[in-house]
């Protein structure tokens, strides 16, 4: 089979357990047990990956344009080119499908523009306030669920830990739900949106594959149904609060991952959820989207913020 788009020689696989067609679309080994269990009609194809979103929604992919997403917002932005008249400002690239924070930075100063200056960067009004990634099931750019996770950060585009929230944040759904009925009309599926102090920085057209164990029993079923038949039908009555704690080691040369057995060990502490040990022991660190802050090598998801802080120490000691 052949994804629209995309040839199966590349480095994504599409999922396969015990015979049954799995429908997300994952590059990352770490995060297919989120999804071995669930089956699909052969022909739909969940991204999770920014690049399938955008070859698979071309009426749509314009919102990887980071510059036409805040001028949409009526905030203050512009391409490297044009010099900011107030400092600071952020700059980052317009386009990043790798994520992670690459190439982004605080300007200060006009002697900051100069020296940060890139072709495809850009600069925009540097907000304040919690960094939120929310999910959001859209039908025909009408957003009918959504979850919201607050990152913690540590520095230099890194993340301590991210809490998904059980409760609603207003600010956001009023917000980005009236952006996303204006600007989303025909598109139908999942939308990962970041935000800063309610504002968006970044839209992505999938979801955040990082902690879908978080969101209930039978999220991923009614995934597949959003997809496969224009609908959203979940029982959310049990959501609760649960966290994804991260581990970031410095850069350096080739780290290896953790041995089977502290592994199963992290797994089966109480309330911890799952663990991804996220990089490939064969590919060198610099083929690896990381930030500037450092290397991230695990992430747990867990039930309570103990819970994660114990299972990163644990996974601490062996990559120190």
């Amino acid at each position: 089979m052949q994804w629209p788009g995309r040839a199966l020689t590349v480095s994504i696989v599409r999922l396969q357990h015990l015979g049954i067609q799995v429908p997300i679309c994952e590059i990352d080994p770490w995060r297919m047990q989120y999804f071995a269990s669930a089956a699909c009609p052969a022909d739909v194809f969940i991204p999770t990956e920014d690049c399938d979103g955008w070859l698979w929604n071309p009426e749509h992919r314009w919102v990887y344009d980071k510059l036409t997403v805040a001028t949409s917002q009526k905030m203050a932005a512009a391409p490297h080119g044009v010099p900011p008249s107030n400092y600071p400002v952020f700059s980052k690239p317009i386009y990043n499908l790798k994520g992670m924070g690459v190439g982004s930075r605080v300007l200060t100063s006009p002697a900051d523009y100069t020296e940060a200056y890139r072709p495809g960067h850009m600069w925009s009004t540097l907000l304040e306030g919690d960094h939120v990634s929310s999910d959001v099931a859209v039908v025909d750019g009408d957003p009918r669920w959504w979850r919201h996770a607050r990152g913690i950060a540590s520095g230099e585009g890194t993340f301590d830990y991210w809490e998904v929230h059980a409760e609603a944040v207003p600010a956001i759904e009023d917000w980005c739900g009236r952006w996303c009925r204006e600007h989303l009309r025909g598109y139908t599926g999942m939308l990962n949106l970041e935000t800063i102090g309610g504002r968006i920085i970044e839209a992505h057209l999938r979801f955040a594959d990082q902690w879908p164990d978080l969101y209930g029993a039978g999220w991923v079923e009614a995934l597949v149904g959003l997809y496969a038949r224009k609908l959203w039908q979940f029982d959310d009555s049990a959501r609760r609060t649960g966290y994804s704690v991260v581990l970031f080691v410095p850069h350096r040369a080739q780290y290896r991952h953790p041995p089977a057995e502290l592994q199963q060990a992290v797994r089966r502490l109480p309330d911890v959820s799952s663990l991804q040990i996220t990089f490939h022991e064969d590919l060198p660190p610099g083929r690896h989207a990381m930030p500037p802050g450092g290397f991230r090598v695990a992430i747990i998801n867990c039930w309570t913020l103990a819970a994660g802080t114990a299972a990163r120490d644990m996974l601490r000691t062996h990559f120190a």
